[in-house]
């Protein structure tokens, strides 16, 4: 009876253990992933790889690649942009992936976010709208069907994962066609998104692959779940907000199917002229561990460069010349902090002391002191507010109170005297120096939109504008840049971020030349 008894303990407490073992609060992300976006500011490739090992080297096993227009498909060259791959680089980088660990997933959107594939007229019958190129017509199946599985028959002969990410989110365009209205009148949303991601997911399988999409429509419109093959991997990203504000988190939770979490380290509001860091450290510190206690299994930091959105350049009414990406963001070169606090948050269960980890990073990386870390913290998260349309997001904060904050983080990252790693000191003044100069313009061109504003100050405000020294911050932002971007991007990069000035210059002075 004894023997009995003790057996039945010992079987108790190994059962219990291996119940807590399985437990998703105390199960390891089986995913520890990083996603790539090159929509803009396309890595060369010895660069592409030195930021693979360094993923590799801090645990991460796992790169979304959204290629975008950078992936050299066989049979639709009209897909890739100047600065596309060729495919032998694209093979032999998923290889150097697999050497290193890394399993390199292709990201192919297939729904929203098309405009680099559907402005070419080739695809003109398969888009939602023929003005706003952003979005494939769902009903549009039979052409649908045949270009995607020749998109991702193409991605599988150069990629060894098991997974294709098909996209999925933020389909703006969702029942504006006609027919697309009707089907949505008569049968709801959720089941126009629904059938036509069920057709991607089916052929995804078909191909012998598992579906990953990511998970913001399914949540507004959970009957969209319904249907779809139950090996369907969805990723919730969630880069700081109620875990409701998509739709009913919790039919997600119920759904079935294996979910991946998403943070981001830059993301809305991010521009050239705005990091908002504070809110990404947050991010990362508070969603890591919420998506341990969902139970998810994977987690993937996304890393945008631009909003996704872009701007047409029209040539005629229905053709256009090009399409520039709205939202462009500081290149992922100055975002190492980020990225390692990322690092950081993977290995442990409780959420990351952001406050002890930006200390140790600082004392590690620059040889700062506790007081040296903090004047960095401060002058990195000083006043992170937009100014849209004129007006300061903080109300009680005028566009002189945001330049005069802005100037005080920008002297005081002058002041700071890092031990080691100056390159990379360097992107944050360039960073804060680039805001200073944004703001500087915007003094400016808040005044001469003012009511009050007065033709006899003209002068006066184009002596101003011309003071801008963009010269001397784009020559520091190629010296920085060099080494990961190519050269026409850069030129490209400095163009866009100055063009606002030098266009103002223009029409105040009534200038006839490009001088």
């Amino acid at each position: 009876m004894k023997k009995g008894y003790i057996l039945s303990i010992i079987f108790v407490l190994f059962a219990s253990l291996v119940l807590a073992q399985a437990s998703p609060k105390n199960n390891d992300f089986s995913v520890k992933g990083f996603h790539l976006d090159l929509r803009i500011q396309v890595m060369k490739m010895p660069a592409l790889k030195q930021f693979a090992k360094k993923l590799s080297d801090n645990g991460v096993n796992t790169l979304v690649m959204e290629w975008e227009a950078t992936y050299p498909f066989k049979n639709h060259p009209m897909i890739a942009n100047r600065f596309a791959y060729t495919r032998e680089e694209v093979v032999d980088f998923v290889n150097y992936c697999k050497s290193i660990n890394i399993d390199v997933i292709p990201l192919q959107q297939s729904f929203g976010h098309v405009e680099y594939i559907l402005r070419n007229y080739r695809y003109k019958n398969q888009r939602e709208d023929q003005k706003d190129y952003s979005q494939v017509d769902p009903l549009q199946e039979d052409l649908n069907r045949a270009l995607f599985k020749d998109l991702y028959t193409d991605l599988i002969s150069t990629h060894s994962s098991k997974y294709i990410h098909i996209g999925g989110d933020e389909t703006y365009l969702l029942g504006h066609s006609e027919k697309s209205k009707k089907k949505a009148q008569e049968l709801g949303k959720g089941r126009l998104y629904g059938d036509y991601i069920k057709l991607l997911c089916d052929l995804v399988v078909s191909l012998g692959k598992t579906p990953v999409l990511w998970a913001d429509i399914a949540i507004k419109y959970p009957d969209a779940l319904k249907y779809l093959p139950k090996q369907t991997i969805f990723i919730d990203w969630n880069y700081g907000w109620d875990t409701n504000m998509f739709g009913d988190h919790s039919k997600l939770l119920e759904s079935g199917f294996e979910i991946w979490g998403s943070p981001s380290i830059r993301s809305h509001p991010d521009n050239y002229f705005l990091t908002q860091w504070e809110k990404h450290f947050k991010n990362i510190k508070d969603f890591i561990p919420t998506a341990r206690n969902f139970g998810y299994k994977g987690m993937v930091i996304t890393s945008w460069s631009t909003s996704g959105l872009y701007s047409p350049v029209f040539e005629t009414t229905r053709d256009i010349v090009d399409l520039y990406a709205i939202r462009r963001v500081y290149p992922i070169t100055g975002f190492n902090i980020l990225i390692d606090a990322y690092f950081e948050a993977l290995k442990t269960k409780e959420p990351l002391n952001t406050v002890q980890f930006v200390r140790n990073y600082t004392l590690k990386n620059y040889g700062f002191d506790e007081a040296q870390s903090k004047t960095f913290w401060k002058a990195l998260t000083t006043a992170p507010y937009e100014v849209t349309q004129g007006v300061v997001s903080n109300k009680n904060v005028s566009i002189n109170q945001l330049l005069d904050s802005a100037k005080l983080a920008a002297k005081q990252f002058e002041q700071l005297k890092p031990l080691k790693n100056q390159e990379e000191f360097e992107h944050y003044r360039l960073m804060a120096d680039i805001r200073v100069q944004y703001l500087t313009y915007m003094a400016l061109e808040i005044e001469v939109n003012s009511v009050d504003f007065k033709e006899s100050r003209i002068p006066e405000i184009i002596k101003q504008l011309k003071q801008i020294d963009t010269a001397k911050l784009d020559k520091r932002f190629i010296a920085l840049n060099k080494n990961t971007l190519y050269e026409a991007e850069i030129e490209q990069e400095n163009q866009l971020r100055n063009a606002k000035i030098k266009l103002l210059i223009q029409r105040l002075s009534r200038s006839k030349t490009n001088d």
